[in-house]
């Protein structure tokens, strides 16, 4: 027995409430168990509970046992001091308050269906990756759908949050915003925060006033990488090196250059290596004037795939790094890096310029944008499949994927509506 599984009966009242009294020996009803409370303090807010023939107004904190709430110390607590009512599941002690009047209590034991606890009992003992991998396919598909959208949008609603930190730390600023976030997708996964510290040592507003010389832009991410630190045999990583010479000095970067050792090559494909993402990133920042409008006007898969594969300088088309001529095929972002950005950064941009202009529109363009893409194909959405859950498009799968590590992994089965489904269910005899 778990707390949030008490949480969870009082929440939906799956208690009997026949002659329900409280430690105090009157008769308690309630009115309305309140709202759910995951920050600090009780654990419901607002509720409405009548005890003997007054009614409260104030808060429910809940207990395995009573004694938790010294254990907790909420006693010495004055944001505990509005509880009306102490639900616990063995009544072993009183709880008082820090002026020490006593709350009253009432105890669940044995007010609770046993089916419904053996149900949870066996969801929290499943051995299985998905703990409901045996009962899922019972559950009715409008379940499975609503959870998977409320799913997207958590995890859509955190990645903005990680995008409003930055527009945060940018006084506002939308472009420098739009900048850093692209440059760190343009990293992926392995080179992720070097590319962002690079944007940040290298501010938007610098970029922009050499955004029409695609050799200066060059030399300035190169230079401020670090990667330029070395005697050359071509001519073309050279000319970039003289040009930072003069770019480092006149915009003061020589404190914030990376060095090159925080660059991954290794295991790393020559498409994807640092040199080769630097130089993508140069040509879109020569020719897009305006970074943010490639989020905020009316965009597709399609325009975003060609704003995000501009034409880059003839060196790296036979070069992956300085000084080492290759034969390659056609420079061109590939489909899977693309889906990347939309759904990594695009889509968590539009969620936070919708929340913070309070313009919902920008956060249904950032779904509708994810449902124009296919699916994703990796160990996740594999298991899912095997349990029986299809999705048809990116917005199912990234559901999918939020579901695993959120509610899966940790066994949150409680605060998701499959699990409760189950929990729920009469037909549910064996998980």
């Amino acid at each position: 027995m778990k707390e949030n599984f008490l949480h969870f009966v009082w929440q939906h009242q799956y208690f009997s409430k026949q002659e329900l009294t409280a430690s105090t020996g009157e008769s308690v009803h309630i009115l309305h168990p309140g709202s759910y409370n995951s920050n600090a303090g009780p654990d419901f807010l607002n509720s409405k509970i009548r005890i003997g023939n007054v009614e409260w107004a104030g808060n429910v904190e809940i207990h395995y046992n009573a004694s938790d709430w010294f254990a907790h110390e909420h006693e010495q607590n004055t944001a505990y001091d509005n509880v009306v009512l102490h639900v616990v599941w063995k009544n072993n002690k009183e709880a008082l308050r820090k002026d020490g009047t006593t709350i009253p209590a009432i105890e669940l034991k044995g007010r609770v269906d046993e089916k419904l606890i053996n149900n949870y009992s066996a969801l929290v003992k499943a051995k299985d990756v998905i703990p409901c991998q045996s009962s899922f396919v019972q559950v009715a598909e409008i379940k499975k759908v609503s959870m998977l959208e409320k799913a997207l949008m958590q995890r859509l609603q955190r990645k903005a949050e990680d995008v409003k930190e930055l527009l945060d730390k940018n006084n506002k600023d939308w472009e420098e915003t739009a900048y850093q976030c692209l440059a760190k997708s343009f990293g992926f996964k392995v080179n992720n925060e070097p590319f962002l510290r690079l944007s940040k040592a290298v501010p938007y507003k610098i970029v922009k006033k050499h955004c029409n010389s695609n050799l200066q832009v060059e030399a300035l991410l190169f230079g401020a990488a670090g990667l330029l630190e070395k005697n050359y045999k071509d001519d073309y990583p050279n000319s970039l090196k003289k040009e930072f010479e003069f770019l480092e000095k006149k915009y003061s970067l020589s404190d914030k250059k990376l060095n090159e050792s925080e660059w991954k090559f290794l295991r790393v494909r020559p498409a994807n290596f640092p040199t080769t993402r630097i130089s993508e990133f140069c040509a879109l920042l020569s020719t897009v004037p305006h970074l943010f409008s490639l989020f905020t006007e009316e965009i597709s898969y399609d325009s975003v795939f060609q704003k995000l594969s501009p034409t880059v300088s003839s060196y790296w088309e036979n070069h992956y790094i300085f000084d080492k001529e290759v034969k390659r095929k056609p420079q061109q972002m590939g489909k899977a890096s693309v889906y990347n950005i939309i759904i990594n950064t695009i889509a968590p941009l539009l969620v936070c310029y919708g929340k913070e202009t309070g313009e919902d529109s920008y956060i249904d363009k950032a779904v509708r944008l994810i449902e124009t893409l296919p699916a994703e194909d990796n160990a996740i959405t594999r298991q899912w499949r095997e349990v029986g859950l299809v999705v048809k498009d990116a917005s199912g799968s990234q559901g999918a994927i939020e579901l695993y590590n959120n509610y899966c992994k940790t066994k949150s089965c409680l605060w998701c509506t499959i699990g409760t489904d189950i929990v729920n269910s009469s037909w549910n005899q064996q998980l």
